[in-house]
């Protein structure tokens, strides 16, 4: 379990992009599973769309991809530095398959499938309720800047 005050220590996410509310359950190096709760209050649905608000898929993808952070930095046992940058490497095999609306909860279920020389491999599933709302192998990286 994770509350917010600790999530916010582990990533360098802030409003309005910070996409990860709370940490359920943590098999140290295995799996990981996150929530957001989506409220109307999000600056996405002024635009995307005003006559029906739907969450963008990117951003559910982004939510997986703070989640999955989360698991690595746990596995690693360390939280990212002003010098440490966890990007996004690659993005395989997504897939949309329910709109995710203002009043939804997304539950992301990342599992880490491989790390090698600093990149990592995850199988993510985002959840409303039982119904899967997104799916996608996501590839990360951790990146020392200037």
């Amino acid at each position: 379990m994770m509350d917010i005050h600790q999530i916010l220590k582990q990533l360098p996410h802030r409003y309005p992009f910070l996409l990860v509310d709370r940490v359920l359950e943590i098999d140290k190096g295995k799996r990981i599973k996150a929530l957001k709760n989506v409220t109307i209050n999000e600056p996405f649905f002024v635009g995307h769309f005003p006559h029906r608000p739907v969450m963008p898929g990117v951003l559910m993808l982004e939510a997986m991809a703070q989640t999955a952070a989360l698991l690595a930095f746990d596995l690693l046992g360390q939280a990212p530095d002003d010098k440490t940058v966890y990007y996004f490497a690659g993005i395989d095999a997504a897939r949309f398959k329910r709109p995710v609306e203002p009043g939804d909860q997304l539950i992301m279920d990342v599992t880490l499938n491989r790390m090698k020389a600093g990149v990592f491999k995850f199988s993510g599933i985002t959840y409303v309720g039982d119904v899967i709302a997104c799916e996608a192998e996501l590839m990360c990286t951790m990146r020392t800047i200037a």
